[in-house]
């Protein structure tokens, strides 16, 4: 009877612990979600025909951060920048940067330039909006020096202006930049002949891959510059058309200077708000993401 009596006696033990650490673990406070970003443009025929439900439904997958590429005339996709402010906000997201720009201008152009970004800006500003990106050049930053030495000045006197209204100011490279001229990486150039408390930029991983450059090499060369990153694969952020191997990427993040994480999605297997969510639940998953 006693040794009965001793094994009901574990048992119950037993039980009682299993029971108490089942508690601790479910009273245990879930952990964050991950503050992912979207670029609209992912999105962008949605954004035409319903733009308000769109960015509902952005900010119901859990997209934390939006950002625009919508701008015209100071409106966003229409809409007064305390509108669109108002939306984003109801709808959970951070209106966090956006994309817009203007090419270059000639010494007789220069004005008209300066005066279409004193609206740009103050309508970013109206909307709460933390970064302004130039995602463009023309023709003149890719054929000479010269002319990307324009495009260097241009940009810091931008930059110099959103500084002035609290908005950092940055580029956003495609594949092109990774091209040389008179003997220069078109890239480095940027970065050398631009200032860093006036342009950041915002690193697109996958045009850099596609350009047979290493994002890590940059972060190393030049730490602090690259406070965005465009999160994007072939098609779905890590999809069955996977290129890019993200890991050793956002292990350097730090030395990046990298900010925030924005998705974008360009290439579909899905509808575009099925590609975006995949991507989200994709970057949600990976425990390298923080």
């Amino acid at each position: 009877m006693s040794l009965k009596l001793n094994v009901r006696k574990a048992l119950s033990f037993m039980a009682l612990a299993v029971f108490v650490a089942g508690t601790i673990v479910s009273c245990a406070p879930p952990k964050p979600a991950k503050e992912v970003g979207l670029q609209l443009w992912s999105v962008k025929e949605d954004m035409k025909t319903d733009a308000k439900g769109t960015v509902g439904k952005v900010g119901a997958m859990g997209y934390k951060i939006i950002e625009a590429a919508g701008y015209g005339d100071g409106k966003f996709y229409g809409m007064e920048p305390a509108e669109f402010k108002a939306l984003c906000d109801a709808s959970g997201v951070n209106f966090y940067a956006s994309h817009c720009g203007q090419a270059v201008p000639d010494s007789a152009g220069w004005a008209a330039s300066m005066a279409w970004w004193d609206t740009c800006i103050a309508a970013h500003k109206a909307a709460g909006v933390k970064y302004i990106v130039q995602p463009f050049m023309d023709k003149v930053g890719y054929e000479s020096l010269a002319g990307l030495k324009r495009y260097c000045d241009y940009f810091n006197a931008i930059g110099e202006k959103c500084n002035a209204a609290g908005i950092r100011f940055g580029y956003h490279n495609h594949d092109g930049e990774f091209k040389d001229v008179e003997g220069q990486t078109i890239y480095d150039f940027m970065l050398k002949n631009t200032d860093p408390a006036k342009v950041m930029f915002e690193m697109d991983l996958y045009w850099i891959t596609v350009g047979g450059k290493n994002p890590v090499d940059y972060f190393n060369a030049y730490p602090g510059r690259f406070e965005l990153w465009h999160v994007k694969d072939k098609a779905e952020v890590g999809g069955k058309d996977t290129k890019i191997d993200f890991k050793p990427i956002f292990e350097n993040a730090a030395k990046a200077g990298m900010k925030k994480y924005i998705v974008e999605v360009e290439e579909y297997n899905f509808t575009p708000i099925e590609s975006v969510q995949k991507s989200l639940e994709f970057l949600q998953n990976a425990e390298y993401v923080k």
